[in-house]
């Protein structure tokens, strides 16, 4: 191994001596970023070395999805995620990152249960997220969350929505379906995105929405980021869930996602290249992957 570079099974990582002094991303980069009309990109990152192989592949944030209940601990949905998992998980990304001076973002969901009671027990949750190396949470849901998000936002949380396909209420919604097809389901979650807005969101994940309403949303959400994942590339970024777009996805793979694995020798390679398909547009392609 040289001075420089750290070789591992995943492909040839930089060391923290070898890298170019980076700016950290931060919610103002982020601004920058959108107002010039660059492509937020984000994938979801679970330990250490996944996540210094994203953030030296160039993707701006880093995820530390409840999709580990599927992806890591092979459960069914994300339901049975716990907050001290998501903890364990968070300190991993974020200690993965201080070791290749990594400049990601960190964003981390907050499980079911961890804030559905009450905003006070939301914060506590936050909190903890926060003290494991989290620079934002995400939580799901529109309607009631906003009193919680504004409740957070006050006190200084960065805070990620989540609408239109929420996997931890998918036993309500009847299955991993499209949302916001019809008139009226399309105007709810037009009102919840703008009200998270309101009430200090600073991203929103929306999640197999129809690719027309989650473009015409993006441009009305100008103090929001929209980040898509199966809701066409009209939004301000892209997340896909790593596992799925490395092709290790242990079901049937969705319809939104892309193997970038396919003719790149590495996995670093692989989320450079899906980096570099998000900034040029030519993923998602709407044709394919989107409703």
């Amino acid at each position: 191994m040289s001075e420089t570079l750290a070789s591992t099974p995943y492909g040839t990582l930089p060391t923290a001596a070898s890298l170019p002094q980076r700016k950290p991303v931060s919610l103002p980069r982020l601004h920058e970023m959108r107002e010039r009309g660059e492509k937020i990109t984000m994938l979801t990152a679970y330990d250490a070395t996944f996540a210094a192989a994203a953030d030296s592949a160039g993707v701006e944030t880093l995820l530390i999805g409840d999709s580990l209940g599927m992806v890591c601990q092979g459960l069914s949905s994300t339901v049975g995620v716990t907050l001290e998992t998501m903890c364990y998980h968070t300190e991993s990304v974020a200690r993965g990152l201080r070791r290749v001076q990594g400049t990601a973002w960190i964003v981390a969901d907050l499980p079911f249960g961890s804030y559905q009671e009450s905003k006070e027990q939301a914060i506590r949750s936050a909190s903890a997220l926060m003290h494991a190396g989290a620079h934002m949470i995400k939580l799901e849901g529109g309607g009631w969350t906003t009193e919680t998000v504004a409740f957070l936002v006050e006190r200084g949380i960065p805070v990620c929505g989540h609408l239109g396909l929420t996997p931890q209420t998918v036993h309500a919604l009847g299955g991993y379906r499209v949302q916001g097809r019809s008139d009226s389901d399309a105007q709810r979650l037009r009102r919840d995105a703008l009200a998270l807005q309101d009430a200090g969101a600073d991203m929103l994940v929306l999640e197999m929405v129809p690719a027309l309403l989650a473009a015409e949303l993006t441009p009305e959400l100008s103090r929001c980021h929209t980040i898509g994942i199966g809701s066409g590339n009209g939004t301000a970024g892209q997340v896909l869930v790593m596992h799925d777009m490395l092709g290790m996805g242990l079901g049937k793979t969705p319809k939104f996602v892309r193997n970038f694995m396919a003719g790149n020798d590495s996995v670093r390679d692989a989320m450079a290249a899906y980096v570099a398909a998000v900034k040029d547009g030519s993923f998602p392609d709407n044709r394919l992957h989107a409703w």
